[in-house]
């Protein structure tokens, strides 16, 4: 695969030459000309240059959402929002607290292979597992931008980071106060107020956010609370310090899965055997942040961060199930640096980056069989750390004003230990060793506003929960899964009038893992060689002013190409819900300057509920969303939002082994909505 890429540059390379130096001849390509590899959903605003550790110095696909299109949006929960961004699956399993997750690149949302690293603010935000439930800490109302990097070239992360990673950034800086409360169908009501005081050097931005709904389906009652603060300090011009705290909770009701008649039948009913089903989530994340300019090309920017998750469900699948208390204690604590120089040597532009991060984790994992939330048994008390460690170099290299060369090395390593409380009996972590990751990415510049680009890269995949340490039977360490990944694409910009995209990638895994999402010893079974490809377009255009159209459609397959010896027969079969076909596109349209009309859609093709590819394809979707903001003043603004515009049927399907079980999304349905800006 290397030779390949590198054959592949070289010609790319080779073919562009003449361009590249008719546009160097004629000064179309200035030595300044910035490699652009983002696609935007929404207004983008760029500050200031990026410092250590940012996205800036990655070549690969980048997608960014603007506080314009967040700060509006009517959503259950945030991973929505991020379903509305180019190639996003969304998993909704509407299961109260549980609501769901996004993935891409042909990973699914499933829980079983979390394949995306989520940060808030440039913080670490996943459970050990992978899973995203701190992303329900942050409300549309504070976001400032989201950015999805995809793909494997991106150095900055290791562990969950197989096929990308998620930037929620929240408002930070500035004198506001904006509040916004709606009411809407299934008795929903939400407040959410974020407010900002800047004096001097000194920054204090806050998050106050409530929402209570008792849910499109039967015994689905929530309650969530969600405070934050950001404060920051500057030490001159050079010197900024950060602290950031998040306290969140909630309180659910589950309305369980339904078999399929009924789900046909009565989507909004709930099955009597659910009804103690429910869950209580409470969540704490604490940072501190440092970003030092020792010069105009050197500057350093570090965190130390810590995150606390409490979550205590109980929860009953089926009728044939027993219900099981499911409790989470987990705490992590870690650190983030990065050291970035540019300049030049010897005449050609030179950045220079090294960083890393290590992440020490305590966690401990609890279940027991119940009957009404009465426990009869117990079946797991597991207590097990966890340490993940990296460092990373990477250096982007100017030979012509038309060629940008990323090369970039990551090397991590795991530690820990076991303990099962049940039978007293311990194991330590899988031995990994050195977790090698080289990476590179080129990117070419043949014209003003048109970027080509390709790279290649490794990232990597451990046992999570039990499944990273060395349990008897096993006496072989398992060795960790290599995700090798490349991608080439072309993004062409014209200014603020049309952006468009498309890229084609392909990730293979060797040994790939899967966690047994109902199993008592929380165990992995072995998937096999996997293989991941698929291509992304994108596009948007603002033909004048007040109106912008934007969408985006990809294409993916993954498939099991080697696959475990116990399953030979799962040779060439897709992997478990993963569907062929992800769109998503938007209409924004402001007829007169307080008002602005909203049409998006998304939609997902059907998809395997097992690498059995057994049991039918499920899951097919296609929805779309009309809203309607007016500005009666400078202060108060009116908006309108109608989901699910058409009350089309979708749903989220999954296999228990001996029969399909449907959690039906929500219907058609009305939120009304008041912002004040002060």
């Amino acid at each position: 695969m290397t030779r390949i890429i590198t054959a592949s540059a070289f010609a790319l390379v080779t073919a562009m030459l003449p361009a590249a130096a008719h546009a160097d001849e004629n000064s179309q390509a200035p030595h300044s000309q910035r490699a652009d590899t983002s696609f935007s959903v929404g207004e983008i605003t760029v500050t200031a240059r990026g410092m250590a550790g940012s996205s800036d110095n990655v070549l690969t696909s980048v997608d960014r959402m603007g506080s314009d299109v967040a700060q509006n949006a009517d959503v259950d929960n945030v991973f929505e929002l991020i379903g509305r961004m180019p190639g996003i699956q969304v998993t909704d399993f509407n299961q109260g607290t549980t609501g769901g997750k996004f993935s891409m690149r042909g990973f699914n949302g499933e829980g079983n292979i979390n394949a995306v690293k989520l940060l808030i603010d440039g913080i670490p935000s996943n459970s050990n597992d992978g899973n995203m439930p701190y992303i329900d800490m942050v409300f549309p109302l504070n976001i400032q931008t989201i950015e999805v990097v995809r793909g494997t070239s991106d150095p900055r992360f290791g562990l969950h980071a197989i096929a990308g990673s998620a930037d929620i950034v929240t408002r930070s800086g500035g004198t506001y106060l904006d509040m916004r409360g709606s009411v809407g169908s299934y008795g929903t009501y939400e407040g959410q107020l974020v407010a900002g005081l800047e004096r001097g050097n000194f920054t204090q931005n806050y998050q106050v956010a409530y929402r209570d709904s008792s849910g499109y389906r039967d015994h689905a009652d929530a309650q969530r609370l969600s405070l934050s603060g950001r404060w920051g300090l500057s030490l001159g011009e050079n010197v900024n310090l950060g602290v950031i705290a998040r306290y969140y909770e909630a309180d659910a009701q589950e309305p369980g899965y339904l078999t399929f008649v009924d789900s046909r039948a009565d989507p909004r009913m709930t099955n009597a055997y659910n009804e103690s089903d429910g869950d209580t989530r409470d969540m704490q994340q604490y940072a501190l942040t440092a970003d030092i300019s020792f010069s105009d090309r050197l500057d350093w920017s570090s965190a130390v961060y810590f995150n606390r998750l409490r979550d205590d469900r109980y929860v009953k699948f089926s009728a044939g199930a027993s219900q099981q208390r499911r409790l989470t204690e987990e705490d992590h604590y870690g650190i983030l640096s990065a050291l970035h120089w540019h300049g030049d040597i010897g005449g050609m532009p030179v950045m220079l980056e090294v960083g890393g991060d290590v992440q020490w984790q305590d966690n401990r994992s609890l279940r027991w069989l119940a009957v009404e939330r009465v426990a009869t048994s117990q079946t797991r008390d597991q207590q097990y750390d966890l340490t993940v460690g990296g460092f990373y170099v990477q250096a982007i290299l100017e030979p012509a004003p038309w060629l940008r060369i990323t090369p970039a090395y990551r090397i991590d390593w795991v530690g820990g230990n076991f303990e099962n409380r049940l039978n007293d009996t311990g194991a330590p972590i899988n031995d990994y060793g050195s977790i090698d990751q080289p990476k590179l990415s080129i990117a070419i510049l043949p014209a003003e506003g048109v970027t080509l680009y390709g790279n290649w890269g490794k990232t990597y995949q451990i046992g999570l929960g039990s499944g990273a340490y060395l349990i008897p039977p096993r006496a072989i360490d398992l060795a960790p899964s290599i995700n090798e990944g490349w991608e080439v694409g072309a993004k062409y910009q014209l200014g603020k009038i049309f952006e468009a995209r498309i890229a084609y990638w392909e990730q293979s895994a060797t040994g790939e893992i899967a966690r047994k999402l109902n199993d008592p010893l929380g165990d992995f079974e072995n998937v096999g060689a996997t293989d991941r490809k698929g291509v992304d377009v994108q596009a948007s255009i603002r033909p004048t002013a007040g109106l912008s159209i934007w969408g985006a459609v990809g294409w993916q397959k993954a498939t099991i190409t080697v696959p475990s010896p116990d399953t030979p027969q799962y040779a060439g079969n897709e992997i478990n819900h993963t569907p062929h076909w992800l769109w998503s596109g938007g209409i924004d349209w402001s007829p007169a300057d307080a008002l602005t009309l909203s049409l998006s859609g998304r939609g997902q093709s059907s998809y395997y509920l097992s690498t059995a590819n057994a049991e039918g394809k499920w899951g097919e979707m296609t929805v779309f969303d009309a809203s309607m903001s007016y500005r009666l003043n400078e202060t108060v603004e009116l908006g309108l939002a109608v989901k699910n515009l058409a009350n089309d049927y979708y749903e989220y399907v999954w296999w228990d082994g001996a029969q399909t079980l449907h959690s039906p999304a929500n219907g058609r349905n009305v939120t009304a909505s008041m912002r004040l800006r002060f």
